[in-house]
């Protein structure tokens, strides 16, 4: 229990990087865009949002090449040096002086979030043992979900109070910790000796894997959407003041940690609905959302609901990547975490190309909900092609 405590403290570390910075986009522009942001707040904000898309983008990049480059070395070795890079990109970005400087401290400090939250899901599901790999998977985001609950609120009250850079050194502060618990409690995990970069890359071949990270990448992008914007949401459409805003996001957190342990116990289950039934749902949410904005109470309900939908998904998404990669794990359980934040780095392109465009804080919600009936149909796809080769397979087997 101890080792996998300790990779929860990483995993929060992680939720409150990735998803602080969405709380604080109009203190992050003012900060460092005051000239835009005196003529301009919504385009500042919009500008600032690629903050989000370039910290997506390097766990995207940082995912595969990493997981897949290190899948022969003893995983709690890895996990060490995983958790002592977060530790320093992320103190990059609070010692950065400039837009541009801490644009790329985001950029660096996405690139191990996907190999650590893979290999560490990897650990947990030894840990568990078979037919509990799900939660096992939901386990290691447990920490990422309390954050949504804890370090984000939090963060993001810190960031108002203090300035933006403050959250980042609480932020740092956690790696920290998470890199000395690991140290000391994680147990020895061996690697693979025998699997190389270019044998792990071999899971690119496989139609199945592109297909579920295109549902992650895609359906996930409806929830990112509308939590990459929904400080300006409670702010400039409900009307009320920014202490609102991280009261907002305990909802959401509450949201994302109850949606992850019901996740894990429903893909372990049914899998396949799990994922059917998650995205439609999400498309509902969010649909609603867009209609009710204007109402703050109303607003913190499908906040909440849209949390807990969304991180239900997860688990069953990284599960069937596992299902579907054969012998490639170490990347298949990274790459879940490169399609979701294509989603995150999409979904927070999207919001911000609609608001920019003028349509207003809303569009981000009813673009939220194309991205979501984008990953349902990807999935069914997915299951159709895999219910016509199964027989195929089965005859092949038999003669």
């Amino acid at each position: 229990m101890g080792a996998l405590l300790s990779l929860a403290i990483g995993s929060f570390g992680i939720g409150m990087t990735e998803f602080v910075v969405m709380g604080l986009l109009p203190n992050i522009a003012q900060d460092l865009m005051p000239a835009q942001w005196a003529t301009n707040p919504e385009g500042a904000i919009a500008q600032a949002g690629t903050l989000i898309s370039l910290y997506a983008l390097g766990v995207v990049v940082g995912a595969p090449t990493i997981a897949a480059s290190v899948a022969r070395f003893p995983r709690h070795r890895v996990m060490i040096v995983l958790a002592l890079a977060l530790t320093l990109f992320n103190a990059l970005t609070f010692v950065a002086p400039t837009f541009e400087l801490v644009a790329a401290s985001r950029f660096l400090a996405g690139l191990p979030h996907g190999a650590y939250f893979g290999i560490g899901a990897l650990v947990a599901a030894d840990v568990l043992g078979p037919g509990k790999r799900a939660k096992g998977v939901a386990f290691v985001l447990t920490g990422l979900t309390i954050a949504n609950v804890v370090g984000v609120p939090l963060g993001t009250l810190l960031g108002q109070q203090l300035g933006w850079r403050a959250a980042f050194v609480v932020v740092a502060a956690i790696f920290a910790a998470a890199t000395i618990c690991i140290g000391f409690f994680v147990p020895q995990h061996p690697g693979d000796p025998v699997r190389t970069l270019r044998a792990e890359l071999a899971v690119f071949r496989i139609g199945q894997v592109w297909l579920t990270l295109g549902v992650g990448a895609i359906g996930f992008g409806g929830f990112f959407a509308v939590y990459s914007y929904v400080a300006p949401m409670i702010t400039e459409i409900t009307g009320s003041p920014e202490w609102v805003v991280p009261i907002i996001l305990i909802l959401m957190g509450l949201g994302m940690t109850v949606g992850n342990i019901v996740g894990g116990y429903l893909a372990d289950l049914d899998l396949k609905r799990t994922m059917v039934y998650g995205l439609i749902a999400l498309a509902v949410v969010l649909g609603a959302l867009a209609l009710t904005v204007q109402w703050l109470l109303v607003l913190g309900f499908f906040v909440f609901a849209t949390g807990l939908v969304s991180s239900a998904l997860s688990p069953a998404i990284q599960t069937r990547l596992m299902d579907v990669a054969g012998d490639n794990q170490s990347i298949a359980a990274a790459l879940n975490h490169s399609s979701l934040n294509l989603g995150n780095s999409l979904g927070a392109f999207l919001g911000g190309a609609v608001i920019a465009l003028g349509w207003g804080f809303v569009a981000p919600a009813w673009a939220g909900v194309a991205l979501a009936l984008g990953g349902l149909a990807i999935a069914l796809i997915s299951f159709r092609i895999e219910r016509r080769s199964t027989p195929a397979r089965e005859l092949v087997t038999a003669s």
